[in-house]
């Protein structure tokens, strides 16, 4: 039997969907960012900050800055009640989106070492490993892998995200999407 949901949208996030976001940031982060962090990123000019939303509910969000032609993902995640619905991914594809509008070339992000899946997600997406950042996670010593896209505005870059919303679209089951929280938060 299939649940149906109700539609998905992702749209940019505003400061009444902040208290929302820190019910999902305490569930799925160790240490959440402050809620004075998620305002400061509203109007904060490089930052790009997207909600989702079933049934106009938040359920997921994510958070970058632009800076020159460089987008850096500082935060991703979904409510644990709606994981394995390709949430997160969408989040990211739509950031990826948004960061080549705004001529982006490179996309950038620190993930745990521990976190395989959302590792598998982000190699979906075209990123790979470049350095590892030891005892990046001050909660637990954990080493972040910090990955990066290639070039974003490349034909086959393009090609690569024109596959995957193709995917989402047919509600293909392939790809990391389940994945446990980014668990990026940088503090920027």
């Amino acid at each position: 039997m299939a649940i149906l949901m109700p539609q998905l949208v992702i749209e940019p996030m505003r400061s009444e969907d902040i208290p929302h976001i820190m019910e999902i940031e305490r569930m799925c982060f160790r240490t959440p960012w402050h809620e004075n962090a998620f305002y400061n990123e509203l109007y904060h000019q490089p930052a790009c900050y997207l909600v989702a939303k079933v049934g106009g509910k938040v359920v997921g969000y994510g958070g970058m800055w632009v800076i020159m032609d460089e987008a850096h993902i500082t935060t991703l995640a979904v409510h644990p009640h709606f994981r394995r619905q390709h949430i997160g991914e969408k989040l990211l594809l739509a950031l990826l989106e948004q960061a080549i509008a705004r001529r982006a070339r490179h996309a950038t992000l620190e993930v745990r070492e521990s976190n395989l899946a959302a590792q598998r997600l982000y190699t979906k997406y075209g990123f790979y490993t470049v350095a590892i950042r030891k005892g990046y996670y001050a909660d637990t010593g954990e080493n972040a892998l910090i990955m990066w896209t290639p070039d974003m505005q490349s034909a086959e870059y393009q090609q690569l995200l024109r596959a995957n919303r193709w995917k989402l679209l047919q509600g293909g089951r392939e790809g990391g999407e389940g994945a446990p929280p980014v668990d990026g938060h940088d503090g920027s």
